[in-house]
């Protein structure tokens, strides 16, 4: 765990463009940061150095050697091979999918008829033994999972995975044991009873399946074509990890174009059409792959229960007419979706904060945190259906109800023959079937009562449960919550209204969801695929745009909030107000380090050593040019590589030719999963610290450049819009150095802006 006292040296990580400092930063995980200048994030529970991923495609000599010598075989294999990942991610992430649904469903229904049964035969206290104790197992091996193996999979995952695609290399985020645990863990945290949900995981899920795939091969398993070295840079993984993104969603709910609008509106940064259609195509895969599952487990051949638990709570047979009393209902729906949205964020602000105070004590800490909250589930879901009343089974239903065993709409619980306890139709369920019944057509199957205790229950529930080392989706529980009070709406206004309960139930869903998550089209489309009901799509596209603009009026939405809350640097689409009233050489700050074309070995192992700067300008200098010139950027990475292989010169000469002859490209392509050179892997004796290598082979020859006097707004949108790693600031007057000083994403941070300008905090707060 960290410490609370971390000492950081070089703030500025990306370039050269800031002085080395030594700050102490008191660093209590998610509790009062005093970093603000996002160099380091929390990831898990673990605090880790923050880097940015680079994008950008480097045009040096080497590179343009290999795009040159390139045949039409080879790009061919590069774009097949492109379609063809797509396809296994839609693949991997489809099985996945189905596994997780199977695997919830039969071990909450064997958990659940084991304690119905024991509820028959009257053995209350037997049955509620059983129910705490299966929960708590199965809580207890989520939490041992998270809290030894890979913390980065607690929680849902999309706010690390719309940071990556932001740019941002956090530590572990979609490494392999990530993926592992995310899979188990959520199976188990779901079956385990928590108000989670396994759909935002699936997000997660998809991505680490796309990671995984797009890393360019592998030495260790003897992967080592030479058409995988494609892959090996940060540009195609990020594709790879879009359409990862958009299968989870795909794979989580079997709405294949939300997936693919999800993946546009909330989670990638850049977009372009090549990666709407291999989106898309990921995702068709996934339909086709559930689809095809769900035809082989029909007629109970996956285990205990159903069609393999995929979601689809069809809605479609109820008429969709409405009035002008529905329209008022509805905008009524989304004003209190919208409040309610907002006080949900804000509640699971202060949970976070509050967490990061046990979390940040240990794993054995953690541990007994998910076991108290599962307690406190546990004793919710088997405790509260006893203050309901039981109620006459309508006689047309027969055999219907009460329901014998795990799903349906109307559970036996603790009532006499014939009765049944609308409370435990709701709770004693997973959480599934709970959302079938609550958009279930009945009128008169759940009391006001049963609806305001549920959604109580599960508005709190959902909230305390989210932080906690499990993977736990936001979804469901949001579901659940704008379920019931939608329907408890619907109950009321029934009289006067021409919609079904069921439809009141779905809208306010939608209202919650765009309160929330302040998604639009995507949730739509989500809601629309997940329903089956086409005709509801004026009255969704409504209640979603009031939700989502009373949201915004009190904070940001749930996932932006979760990832300033973990210090994750990411770069929004538009730029502050107060930074039109900056320039590109405001935020940068000498001295500068940069390195001549040819340039002694000594002078580089001392800036790789003193300094965590991941580029560095190079300047031709007389001999090579008549004046000072700025040459290009030269990677820290691309460094290592060059110093590793050791073709150095004794006198100060260009020796391009012979490094060209000497590596190749690929060589300088990023290793997967971080496992690229390290400085203590450099083995340069004394005599070599006094010779010299050339820099031009592996310099970006043509890196975007700004002139100082450009706006700090401009440079933003640009950086941003741009995917950059590296944005240069050159002077605007001749006779001077020819570089002035490198913006990064840390430059572009509020928190640090505004550090160096505090007068522009207050004038924003007036």
């Amino acid at each position: 765990m960290a410490e609370n006292d971390i000492e950081i040296e070089g703030l500025e990580r990306e370039g050269s463009g800031l002085s080395e400092t030594k700050l102490s930063f008191k660093e209590p995980l998610l509790r009062s940061r005093t970093n603000q200048t996002s160099q380091i994030a929390i990831v898990g529970a673990n605090v880790c150095p923050i880097e940015s991923l680079d994008y950008e495609i480097v045009e040096n000599d080497l590179f343009k050697q290999d795009w040159r010598s390139r045949k039409k075989v080879e790009i061919f294999q590069y774009v097949v091979l492109k379609w063809t990942l797509a396809l296994l991610i839609g693949l991997c992430t489809g099985l996945v999918g189905f596994f997780n649904n199977i695997a919830v469903e039969n071990i909450a229904g064997f958990k659940l008829l084991l304690t119905n049964n024991l509820m028959l035969q009257e053995k209350y206290f037997q049955a509620f033994t059983a129910y705490v104790g299966w929960n708590l197992v199965l809580a207890a091996a989520a939490a041992v999972l998270c809290a030894y193996i890979a913390p980065a999979a607690a929680g849902s995952g999309i706010p690390e995975v719309k940071a990556y695609l932001n740019g941002i290399d956090a530590h572990s985020i979609l490494a392999p044991t990530t993926l592992f645990v995310k899979i188990f863990g959520s199976i188990l945290g779901v079956a385990g009873g928590f108000v989670v949900g396994k759909e935002g995981p699936m997000v997660h899920t998809g991505s680490c399946i796309a990671s995984l795939l797009g890393q360019g091969g592998s030495r260790k398993y003897h992967l080592t074509w030479k058409w995988l070295r494609y892959f090996k840079n940060d540009r195609d993984r990020r594709d790879l990890i879009t359409c990862g993104a958009a299968a989870g969603v795909a794979a989580a709910f079997r709405a294949p174009v939300g997936g693919v609008l999800f993946a546009l509106e909330e989670a990638a940064s850049w977009w372009r059409s090549a990666l709407l259609w291999r989106t898309f195509f990921t995702t068709a895969v996934v339909a086709v792959v559930l689809r095809s599952f769900m035809g082989i487990c029909k007629g109970g051949k996956c285990g205990l229960f159903g069609e393999g638990g995929l979601i689809m709570f069809d809605v479609n047979s109820t008429k969709a007419a409405y009035s002008t009393a529905d329209l008022l209902a509805v905008i009524f729906l989304g004003v209190i979706g919208g409040v309610l949205g907002s006080l949900y964020n804000f509640f699971v602000d202060k949970v976070l904060r509050a967490y990061s105070i046990i979390n940040e004590r240990g794993p054995t800490f953690k541990i007994l945190l998910v076991l108290t909250i599962s307690i406190l589930t546990s004793c919710c879901s088997y405790g509260l259906p006893w203050l309901s009343q039981c109620t006459p089974c309508p006689p047309y239903l027969g055999d219907q109800c009460p329901t014998v065993g795990r799903s349906g709409n109307y559970k036996n619980f603790q009532c006499a023959p014939n009765h049944y306890n609308d409370l435990a139709s709701l709770f004693f369920n997973t959480n599934d079937d709970a959302i079938r019944n609550l958009f279930s057509s009945s009128e008169k199957e759940f009391h006001l009562s049963t609806l305001l205790v549920f959604f109580v229950a599960i508005y709190f529930l959902g909230i305390i449960t989210y932080g906690i080392a499990v993977p736990s989706g936001l979804f469901i529980p949001v579901i659940l919550a704008g379920a019931s009070y939608g329907r408890l709406v619907g109950t009321f206004v029934g009289s006067v209204s021409d919609l079904d309960t069921g439809l009141f139930a779905l809208l306010g869903a939608a209202s919650f969801l765009g309160g929330t998550m302040r998604m639009t089209v995507s949730l739509c489309i989500i809601l629309l695929e997940l329903t089956n009901n086409l005709l509801m799509l004026p009255l969704m596209m409504l209640v979603l745009l009031i939700s989502k603009t009373v949201a915004d009026c009190f904070n940001k939405g749930v996932y932006d909030q979760i990832l300033v809350l973990k210090g994750l640097p990411y770069m929004e689409a538009h730029a502050e107000p107060y930074m039109r009233n900056l320039v590109a050489s405001d935020v940068v700050s000498g001295p500068l380090i940069t390195f001549s074309g040819v340039e002694k070995v000594g002078n580089i192992m001392h800036a790789l050593k003193i300094t965590m700067h991941n580029g560095f300008p190079v300047i031709d200098e007389p001999p090579f040019s008549d004046a000072p010139e700025l040459c290009g950027l030269v990677l820290r990475s691309h460094l290592l590589v060059l110093l590793k292989g050791k073709r150095f010169s004794k006198r100060r000469v260009t020796t391009g030719s012979q490094i060209m002859r000497m590596f190749k490209a690929h060589d300088f392509a990023k290793a997967g999963l971080g496992k690229g050179i390290k400085l203590e892997d450099l083995d340069i004796t004394e005599e070599e610290m006094e010779m010299y290598v050339d820099l031009h082979p592996i310099t970006n020859a043509s890196p975007y450049t700004v002139v100082e006097t450009m706006s700090l707004a401009k440079a933003a949108i640009l950086f941003r819009e741009l995917g950059l790693r590296h944005l240069l600031v050159v002077p605007k007057t001749p006779g001077r150095p020819p570089i002035v000083g490198i913006l990064t994403r840390h430059d572009f941070m509020p928190e640090h802006v505004l550090g160096l300008y505090p007068h522009f905090a207050t004038r924003s707060q007036k």
